[in-house]
């Protein structure tokens, strides 16, 4: 690759990093007009693979055969039991907060417990075990009672679906959406927040389930993995006000009416796309397919088009599409999910997947096997 060089100016300070280079990604990439790719492979092309076909794919850098598929699901699913003392320990944790704290300390726990101080095995294992333990967390949080173990003739999803005690509700159903939402959300290139900061912490040979976990606290936050509850809690709004009548010049003036206001308009724009994100015109299909005549629905698609129309007007604006939170709480909810506090960990459970295997990338194979550096960025002194 030709050496690139970058010259830094001072307006380009305290912005967070945006667009510089510090390494490489090996999993996944971004175009801002395709959107995501997971190993050079546009996610339109593979929504609708099994979770363990993926899996395998992000893993190993390649597709799988049937029997590599078969015998790694196999893999998976002899690890996939966190031990009952991990569990007890999650039974004892206090309920109050975020859920996200729970699923943080829950993390910690397993690495104490079963961590095996090996980046590749106890990536492999973390990948396996990571829907019993998040199932562990949403039962106990939400007081829906134990969690039964995970069932060996189900695949990846269908056992997590199994696992969650969802009060009602169709579980053929509400796990096909999981399914579609957990492969959605694997990974989504190097520099995202919470990927970025689970590297920097194993950068400093920190275990992977502390890594991981510093990377969750990172997902937390309402910039970043929170904001699929906040755009689901944004849409029931835009339902309360203008009704399940409304019509498109409805929205359309009701987000006028935001922004003139200095409101916020929740699940549009994206630090590096500039169209439509592609998981949310999967997640925008699918809805029309399955859930068309939802309330919520109709409002999250009349968002979609006057949404753009109105924030393009604008041209400090650079991207006024969709991205995937404008949809993704919309259509659990649909499937029969209505519990956005657990949004962000459903989110954790899928995106912790993409971040172990960059780890294992830079502990164990980037720069001829000898592992990236610690983390350690250049600050310029500012005082008096």
């Amino acid at each position: 690759m030709d050496d690139i060089l970058f010259q830094v100016t001072q307006d380009q300070l305290e912005t967070g990093m945006r667009g510089f280079p510090v390494g490489y990604c090996v999993t996944s990439s971004v175009d801002p007009i395709k959107g995501l790719f997971y190993r050079g492979r546009p996610i339109s092309e593979l929504y609708k693979w099994e979770p363990e076909r993926i899996l395998y794919l992000l893993l190993h850098g390649k597709e799988g055969s049937a029997s590599d598929i078969t015998s790694f699901s196999a893999e998976l699913k002899k690890r996939a039991h966190c031990s009952s003392a991990v569990i007890k320990h999650i039974a004892s944790l206090p309920r109050q907060g975020h859920p996200m704290k729970l699923f943080n300390a829950a993390l910690l726990i397993l690495g104490s417990l079963e961590g095996q101080g090996d980046y590749r095995e106890d990536c492999i294992n973390l990948m396996a075990k990571l829907p019993h333990l998040v199932a562990a967390v949403i039962n106990y949080h939400a007081g829906w009672g134990d969690t039964k173990p995970p069932r060996d003739d189900l695949g990846y999803m269908e056992s997590f679906a199994e696992m969650l005690n969802v009060p009602g509700g169709d579980k053929a159903h509400l796990s096909e959406v999981f399914r579609l939402f957990n492969i959605l959300h694997y990974d989504h290139g190097g520099g995202n927040l919470s990927c970025f900061v689970g590297k920097a912490i194993a950068s400093g040979l920190a275990d992977m389930f502390g890594s991981i976990c510093g990377a969750m606290c990172a997902l937390a936050g309402p910039r970043h993995g929170k904001a699929n509850q906040d755009c689901l809690t944004f849409v029931r709004s835009v339902l309360d006000e203008v009704g399940e009548k409304a019509t498109a010049q409805d929205v359309e003036q009701l987000i006028r009416k935001r922004l003139e206001n200095k409101q916020l308009v929740f699940g549009f724009g994206h630090a590096v796309l500039r169209a439509e994100d592609a998981r949310a015109t999967i997640f925008y299909d699918y809805a029309e397919e399955h859930f068309k005549d939802h309330p919520l629905v109709k409002i999250a698609t009349l968002l979609r088009t006057e949404g753009p129309k109105v924030l393009k007007e604008n041209p400090k604006i650079s991207n006024p599409y969709p991205n995937v939170d404008a949809m993704s709480g919309t259509i659990l909810t649909a499937a029969g999910f209505p519990y956005p506090e657990y949004y962000t960990v459903l989110f954790g459970l899928s995106r912790a997947v993409g971040i172990a295997i960059q780890i294992v990338y830079e502990r164990l194979e980037a720069r001829e096997g000898k592992g990236t550096p610690i983390v350690r960025p250049r600050y310029l002194y500012k005082g008096p």
